[in-house]
């Protein structure tokens, strides 16, 4: 919400390039994840875990049951789909919808042990 260069990269690319598609992409064994998953302070990074964990407590049921890796992997995914909320809730996003501008958003995930893709089936586009 206030990555300011994020912000900047995702108006320009929208507004100017008129992009058709924007990507959330996450990773497995997220080392920003893991740290998000530990119960200490890591400094001036804590600002940035703060929404990783927020995103753990929300889905804190879901996740409770599994093993750890298991709990690491699924909290990198529910992190970009709550990324995906975040990108297409943004004004830039907003008003280029209502400008009836033709723009997807989507939620992928990398797996670095295979070097796969996965679509996690988050695309957002413009409510008809």
């Amino acid at each position: 919400h206030t990555d300011l260069n994020c912000l900047s990269v995702i108006q320009f690319a929208v507004e100017m390039l008129m992009i058709k598609h924007i990507i959330v992409c996450g990773h497995y064994g997220c080392g920003g994840i893991e740290a998000a998953m530990e119960d200490k302070q890591h400094g001036l990074i804590d600002n940035w875990l703060r929404h990783i964990r927020d995103v753990g407590r929300y889905h804190a049921e879901k996740l409770e049951n599994l093993s750890p890796d298991d709990k690491l992997d699924s909290l990198c995914e529910l992190n970009v789909v709550e990324q995906v909320n975040n990108v297409c809730s943004t004004s830039i996003v907003q008003t280029a919808w209502e400008n009836g501008q033709d723009l997807s958003v989507h939620g992928w995930i990398y797996d670095i042990e295979n070097g796969l893709l996965q679509d996690l089936g988050t695309r957002s586009s413009p409510q008809k």
